[in-house]
């Protein structure tokens, strides 16, 4: 079973220290991408936002930033944000405590973003504890599922529109492994979206 929305429970106990929902006004949705930046992908979704007028916030691993940091300065010159989805992709849940502090450190030193989202959407009530001193934590209303092989790019379609509303987070990721259902997905999500009255806007600094 595909959970695209984050359990009650867990979105009531995190709440008041992590960020699954955006600002909720003249429905906005916030379209977010993680993994990146990626130069088989990252350009191609800068191309089809562009085509939408849509601007998105990309969460991105340091370590592709420092191997692609053109494309990472195009994602800013387009006038989309980032945010720091750590330097090395790590699990929080099986990196020891430190080590996973100076990972999201050592990325911010490029990427420069007080948005953070743990990798795998894995974190502790230890690490919101330390992390939200210095970084907004920002999850998910919506997750597409685009890096799950197991399911059609169509199923990956649904999944981000059947219940997207006002102030919803949505996670795409610029990844090759999510290439074929992001790719299928994105722009006819978009189109739909903005069909309905939706606008897309990047994740305020705090909220």
């Amino acid at each position: 079973m595909i959970i695209s929305k984050p359990p009650f429970l867990l979105k009531a106990l995190t709440a008041p220290f992590v960020n699954w929902k955006g600002p909720v006004s003249d429905k906005k949705i916030y379209l977010t991408f993680d993994d990146g930046p990626i130069p088989e992908i990252t350009p191609w979704v800068h191309k089809v936002l562009n085509e939408f007028n849509v601007k998105a916030t990309f969460f991105c691993v340091g370590d592709n930033v420092r191997k692609y940091p053109s494309i990472f300065e195009q994602t800013i010159a387009l006038g989309h944000k980032v945010g720091n989805h750590s330097f090395h992709h790590l699990k929080a849940w099986s990196t020891p405590r430190d080590q996973y502090i100076n990972d999201i450190e050592k990325a911010n030193h490029i990427i420069q973003s007080n948005l953070f989202r743990p990798p795998h959407g894995q974190i502790t009530p230890a690490l919101i504890k330390q992390l939200r001193k210095d970084y907004t934590i920002v999850l998910w209303s919506t997750l597409a599922y685009d890096f799950d092989q197991s399911i059609s790019p169509q199923k990956c379609l649904s999944i981000v529109t059947k219940r997207t509303i006002a102030g919803d987070i949505i996670v795409f990721h610029d990844s090759i492994k999510a290439a074929p259902r992001m790719q299928y997905a994105l722009p006819i999500f978009l189109k739909i979206l903005i069909e309905k009255g939706y606008t897309f806007c990047t994740l305020p600094d705090t909220f």
